[in-house]
């Protein structure tokens, strides 16, 4: 029987690009709610220690592991020498806190974390720019897994790899293994289950993330930004949006992904408090895993 893992994103209690969208509460309080919402594992942020003699304990008290963690990566414009000197201190940790994977988001020319700039106005790759880049990000994802601590590739809105055509692109000319972010590709407009057919063996993390499909219907590309959308409330946790969760779940299960679910839901901690949501996207995910025949492990 396929394993499953439940994780949650810290973002739901603080928002890094967006600090007022946080809630006001501790680390210590933050995990004490995932694991009472029944979630095993926790991926980082702002708020967490960058080692194990500090930060263990506190997991260790709440039977919480990490799941993940982002990396805001430069690649798309910068060295390989100068990004291994900047996730240094994070593989570290991670190999210590026994992490499955870094999530490497691509922050060269994103405007994700700009207020004032409007989605339309993303970074476009040509094909040979994208080639360029899937090499020097397939090197580096070389160089962390050969390290010990692997990669797994966000496609992100507002970045340069958003659009599905845009992930088959760099899919092509990389060899980086996939984290598969539901929410953002159906925000992109992409076809979830066509990326799970056509990359699912490069999927090594998924990320759990609904979208308010009227929300996103609704937003001016033009005008508003990644972050406008979810100040809106564009994300939520699965069964509180306008995704098939049970289908993603089988399909994925139908090409033998085993690993971490992680639920991964911006949005404003006062109109949707993080335990209740936490709850709610944890009931949805261990009844749609359990429809698609996964053991959820840690249950």
């Amino acid at each position: 029987m396929l394993k499953a893992k439940l994780g949650i994103a810290p973002i739901a209690w603080w928002n890094d690009d967006l600090e007022e969208l946080s809630d006001d509460v501790s680390l210590d309080e933050c995990l004490r709610q995932a694991s009472e919402a029944g979630l095993t594992g926790m991926e980082t942020g702002r708020r967490f220690p960058m080692n194990m003699a500090e930060l263990g304990p506190v997991l260790d008290k709440h039977g919480i592991s990490v799941c993940g963690g982002w990396f805001s990566g430069m690649l798309l414009d910068g060295d390989i020498e100068v990004e291994k000197d900047r996730i240094a201190e994070q593989h570290a940790f991670f190999k210590a806190a026994g992490a499955p994977c870094i999530a490497y988001g691509e922050t060269a020319r994103s405007v994700q974390g700009e207020r004032h700039r409007p989605l339309a106005q993303k970074p476009k790759l040509s094909e040979a720019e994208m080639a360029a880049y899937g090499r020097r990000i397939s090197d580096f994802a070389d160089w962390c897994a050969k390290e010990g601590m692997p990669l797994s590739y966000h496609h992100h809105m507002a970045a340069a790899v958003e659009t599905e055509a845009e992930l088959d692109l760099f899919m092509k000319h990389s060899s980086v293994p996939l984290l598969f972010d539901a929410g953002h590709m159906a925000f992109a407009g992409g076809d979830n289950f066509r990326v799970i057919e056509n990359h699912h063996k490069r999927i090594s993390h998924v990320h759990a993330k609904d979208i308010r499909g009227d929300v996103v219907g609704g937003l001016d590309r033009s005008k508003e930004s990644f972050l406008d959308a979810v100040i809106k409330g564009a994300f939520t946790v699965p069964g509180d949006g306008s995704l098939d969760f049970e289908a993603i779940a089988k399909a994925l299960a139908g090409k033998g992904y085993e690993g971490w679910f992680v639920i991964e839901a911006e949005q404003d901690p006062i109109a949707n408090p993080p335990l209740e949501m936490a709850k709610k996207g944890r009931a949805e995910l261990f009844r749609v895993l359990n429809a698609a025949g996964y053991e959820v492990v840690g249950a």
